[in-house]
């Protein structure tokens, strides 16, 4: 059965203009040109290869839909306008609403493309249908370790966030802000630290307790869901038990 709810938590930008494709190509982590193909996962990073927006694009006629925080919305277009420079591109907001949802997909609706548990996305008004819960996703993201608060402005590596797994970045679409690095560490180096899903055994800790081994840093605890949680971790400290408060954790 196709269920949904209005989310009100994020914000649609309408990026239009003659260069807009070659604009967010040159930004973005993934490939603008699978636009064709449907929706696209994608983030901004800084110069230093770090995460400063996650985001989904959608081809609409003349115009990019973009799908983000809207918390955060100000200040991504701010961060586009930045970079405009004699681009023909405009920014706005869109006040259309996103709905999120299960089942058969409404007409005008898009899987989400980073996993298929996290159903479909659809942008303007939705046919009447079921209301599904509002924090239906929050397990499911836990379970298929899917970042949300857990990216880190200024500090998470999106391959360290899974975004690889989650079809965010593309390593063959050619350059973008923070993308040496974000090659340099697909090709180069060996991940040592990364998002892994956890059981916990106890009083589940607050979001950001630090997780310790034997007294030694061994990361730093995120979502709680019931018994298992979000973690980004040391892998070379990820083998047994940890601690984080009162809470054993392990990771699986």
């Amino acid at each position: 059965m196709t269920k949904g709810y209005h989310d009100k938590t994020r914000q649609v930008l309408r990026i239009s203009g003659a260069d807009r494709q070659s604009f967010l190509q040159g930004l973005v982590t993934n490939d603008v040109e699978k636009l064709k193909d449907g929706v696209v996962y994608a983030a901004l990073l800084s110069a230093q290869g770090k995460y400063l927006f996650d985001f989904f694009l959608r081809a609409e006629g003349d115009a990019v839909l973009l799908d983000v925080e809207a918390t955060r919305a100000p200040a991504l277009a701010q961060r586009l306008a930045m970079y405009r420079l004699r681009a023909n591109v405009q920014i706005e907001a869109d006040d259309r609403p996103v709905w999120r949802g299960i089942g058969d997909l409404p007409e005008g609706a898009v899987p989400d493309p980073r996993h298929a548990a996290m159903g479909w996305r659809l942008y303007g008004e939705a046919p009447d249908m079921p209301t599904l819960p509002e924090d239906h996703f929050e397990a499911l993201r836990v379970e298929h370790m899917i970042p949300g608060p857990e990216l880190v402005e200024n500090e998470t590596y999106i391959l360290e966030a899974g975004f690889e797994r989650l079809n965010g970045v593309d390593f063959r679409k050619g350059c973008y802000v923070g993308q040496e690095i974000t090659a340099r560490m697909k090709h180069k180096t060996e991940l040592k630290k990364g998002l892994k899903r956890v059981e916990i055994t106890g009083s589940a800790p607050d979001f950001g307790t630090a997780i310790t081994v034997n007294g030694k840093p061994a990361g730093t605890l995120y979502t709680v869901i019931g018994s298992h949680g979000l973690a980004h971790l040391r892998f070379d400290r990820a083998g047994g038990d940890m601690q984080a408060g009162a809470a054993t954790l392990r990771a699986i």
